[in-house]
């Protein structure tokens, strides 16, 4: 016979009224737990009391929770709230765990409403137990199906940093950690950047140590030990996004050093045949980024002199010769070589970095035939420079509030800030001996309040240098890309990558399965309550 409204209030009536001796009404319970097979309005009133009096069944919790499961997945997306709503009641002791995987799993829900209750009650159990709550999480990430593994991953890296510290112990975010670590033994793209939120945001590792194990972390998703595929998209693709979430956790106690090296080393003399799975991504501009923000955070390096040739090299590339003139004086009749402003920032400031850890790269290290032929293009690059210089000024002269906001003129100063920053560097270079010792801002960074441009002014911050950040600092995902505008000045020999390019982070890597990104397998397993 079918429990209905009224039993349920008949035997909520004699467990409520029994206070003390409730235990012994083992069968009032029993009704209750019965009334998950009723209609809705039944339903509704069993989510309600089975967690009530779940404390006083110990020996039948496990029929009690089965009972409100049932109504978790009900056909009724009401009733499911509801049941939902109540299973933090259920959490307690060695329930803890079992109601934590359960409220993981309902998290696949496509209900917006229903979403939004398991992640109410899922915070509700962590200030429970916050250990045991996670422990219930990454059991689905490292065993559930990828969908319930892909909204554990994404719950954990936005909702963690909003727990209090009395709940987020160093015992609990130490165990985040190494859970972390187990999970990153096997991840997407898009999974490697949200986990590198979570643990960056970590308070446990806001110091040199546990920065310096987060860029362990990377480089062990990069690849490092292994040379470069130029011709592999997805290896090159790999490189650039560790790089990326490597970058600000950079600092002058947290060195960039195996980072720079392999870009030397592996990136820079394969520059022009890489590959990249990234629509319109200037990859070798985006190369030369990472690689001048990185580098004011270069440590010792064993093979500095040979780095540094290798980007000595390929800054020659990028600064060409004079044209040569005819005998009776005209125009030659080639066309000028066109001057790549936005590569030539980035390898001299790369160059301008690395060369104060060697000062005397130009003048002992170059053969004097070298050192004359650099010089000549310098002049040759600075005298260009100049004239753009000036047009950009005049261009821009009179120009401030809205009139400087325009697609036209917000790539006019940028194009201003690269060419100023080309100059001050080409400035040092002309030294005799050759100068290290301006700084500058780097042209797709953040303007600082004052230019720290000047011949001897100290090194400024890693945010100046366009590298660093500060230990509270936590790792993002890049923003998305803004559609690329170019400047040509009326000469037509302006860089064509000249605008401020971010790289969007695009999911993960396709490939094999095994240590790092790849496609993971599916796990199809159906629920495992």
């Amino acid at each position: 016979m079918a429990v209905t409204i009224e039993d349920l209030y008949r035997s909520y009536g004699v467990l409520a009224d029994a206070k003390d001796d409730v235990s012994q009404h083992k069968d009032a319970y029993q009704v209750i737990l019965d009334g998950v097979k009723g209609g809705p309005k039944e339903k509704r009133l069993a989510a309600q009391f089975i967690p009530k009096f779940f404390s006083s069944f110990p020996e039948l919790a496990d029929a009690a929770i089965n009972a409100q499961l049932d109504l978790c997945e009900d056909d009724d997306v009401s009733i499911r709230r509801q049941a939902i709503k109540e299973l933090p009641r259920f959490a307690t002791g060695d329930n803890i765990l079992k109601v934590a995987d359960i409220l993981t799993q309902l998290l696949q829900t496509d209900d917006t409403a229903e979403f939004n209750q398991v992640n109410v009650s899922l915070i509700s159990i962590f200030k429970i137990d916050a250990k045991g709550t996670l422990c219930g999480l990454f059991s689905q990430i490292l065993q559930g199906e990828d969908i319930v593994r892909e909204r554990a991953i994404k719950f954990l890296s936005t909702k963690l940093k909003t727990l209090p510290e009395d709940v987020m112990t160093k015992e609990v975010e130490e165990y985040v950690f190494a859970e972390t670590k187990k999970v990153l033994e096997d991840v997407t793209g898009e999974e490697f950047v949200l986990l590198m939120r979570l643990v960056s945001g970590l308070r446990v590792l806001q110091t040199v140590s546990g920065r310096q194990q987060l860029v362990e972390l990377v480089v062990e998703q990069a690849f490092l030990e292994q040379a470069l595929n130029p011709a592999d998209p997805d290896t090159v693709d790999r490189l650039l996004q560790c790089t990326r979430q490597a970058l600000p956790l950079f600092s002058k106690n947290v060195h960039s050093t195996r980072f720079v090296t392999y870009f030397c080393e592996h990136v820079l003399p394969n520059l022009s045949t890489l590959t990249t799975p990234v629509a319109e991504l200037d990859i070798q501009l985006e190369v030369l980024k990472l690689l001048a923000e990185m580098s004011p955070f270069c440590g010792d390096m064993d093979k500095l002199e040979t780095n540094l040739n290798i980007l000595f090299t390929k800054l020659l590339e990028y600064m060409p010769l004079p044209p040569e003139e005819v005998e009776n004086g005209e125009q030659p009749a080639s066309e000028e070589p066109k001057l790549q402003f936005s590569y030539v920032e980035c390898l001299l400031f790369s160059f301008h970095q690395l060369g104060k850890k060697l000062p005397d790269f130009l003048i002992d290290k170059v053969d004097a035939e070298r050192l004359k032929d650099f010089k000549i293009r310098l002049q040759y690059f600075a005298r260009g420079l100049q004239v753009y210089i000036r047009q950009l000024r005049v261009a821009l002269q009179g120009k401030t509030g809205e009139a400087l906001k325009t697609d036209e003129n917000k790539i006019k100063v940028v194009a201003l800030k690269i060419t100023n920053n080309i100059n001050v560097l080409i400035k040092d270079l002309f030294h005799n001996p050759p100068s290290f010792k301006s700084a500058i801002t780097l042209s797709w960074k953040p303007v600082q309040k004052t230019e720290a441009a000047a011949v001897g002014v100290k090194r400024p911050s890693s945010e100046d240098t366009g590298s660093g950040a500060s230990l509270k600092k936590q790792i993002v995902p890049q923003p998305r890309r803004d559609a690329r505008q170019i400047y040509n000045p009326p000469s037509g020999k302006y860089s064509s990558s000249l605008g401020n390019l971010n790289y969007e982070q695009r999911g993960g890597f396709r490939g094999g399965r095994g240590r790092g990104f790849g496609t993971r397998g599916n796990r199809s397993r159906g629920r495992i309550y």
